[in-house]
């Protein structure tokens, strides 16, 4: 252990056997790191290795303070809640990886990218601010517009795909998706729930990650333009919130862009809870 009480690894399940249970312990705050730490464990070493990766824990009189990824070295930096201090000695330990963003809470964000430009003379920019809730008391919107929660299933593949293009282009994704590049991206490994109308056509979607330490996350939630103002988001997100609750989660969350006002207003009337702001800054030399 290093004096700055740092542990660094490439190796996942030496973080998870560290850290594991600090993520568990608070599975919304915790919601990306969770899932992305599940995905790489699944993949395996052999998977995730060739992209080095490197994963950290804040350790100190035998508790984790906090933890750090980075999946691939030309990916950004995701990091827990730490003060400005941990912020800083971390930038410095980390200062010759050439990193390229950092997401993390609004204020640890902040203390890191700081901390950044000292150690490395990049200029931190902030490029997207972010709000993470937590699902409280879950209440169906008045009304609830005709139609019904379905699963997707396989014959639905071509209006996903689509749907999901749509989405990536309304909020700035580069991505391409197809019967091909699918399981790659982030949506492939998601379990999707329709809105549908009485006629049984499509109007809105949910996606929901698989259950990690008692936590699920919705995500992404997409309505086509021609078919908002309707109440088919706010359906079809208690429908996949209801589904998340029965496959077995503790802690629904979800994350939403502070500036859409309406997607904010509907999440909170449906039993959302603000539960931090969240920031990416991206690094330029």
């Amino acid at each position: 252990m290093r004096p700055d009480d740092w542990h660094l690894t490439e190796d996942i399940d030496d973080l998870l056997a560290r850290a594991g249970d600090f993520l568990r312990s608070r599975p919304a705050l915790h919601t990306t790191p969770l899932t992305t730490t599940e995905k790489l464990r699944t993949l395996g070493a052999e998977a995730y290795r060739a992209d080095a990766p490197v994963f950290g824990s804040l350790e100190r009189a035998g508790e984790v303070r906090a933890v750090f990824y980075r999946r691939t070295r030309h990916g950004p930096l995701g990091l827990t809640p730490v003060t400005p201090a941990d912020a800083d000695a971390l930038a410095a330990r980390l200062a010759g990886l050439g990193l390229p963003a950092v997401s993390a809470a609004h204020d640890t964000a902040t203390a890191f990218a700081e901390s950044w430009q000292r150690h490395t003379g990049a200029t931190p920019t902030l490029s997207t601010r972010i709000r993470l809730y937590r699902l409280g008391t879950l209440t169906a919107p008045e009304p609830v517009p005709a139609g019904r929660g379905r699963r997707v299933g396989e014959q639905d593949r071509e209006q996903l795909f689509r749907w999901h293009r749509e989405f990536a282009a309304d909020v700035g994704e580069d991505v391409t998706i197809d019967a091909d590049t699918w399981a790659d991206t982030r949506f492939g490994d998601k379990h999707y729930t329709f809105w549908e109308t009485p006629d049984g056509t499509p109007v809105s979607m949910a996606g929901m990650t698989s259950p990690v330490g008692g936590m699920v996350r919705v995500d992404p939630v997409y309505t086509p333009a021609h078919l908002r103002g309707r109440g088919y988001a706010g359906a079809v997100t208690v429908a996949v919130s209801r589904a998340a609750l029965a496959a077995g989660a503790k802690e629904v969350a979800l994350y939403a862009d502070p500036a859409n006002s309406t997607s904010n207003a509907l999440y909170r009337r449906i039993g959302y809870v603000p539960l931090t702001e969240w920031a990416v800054y991206d690094f330029a030399r």
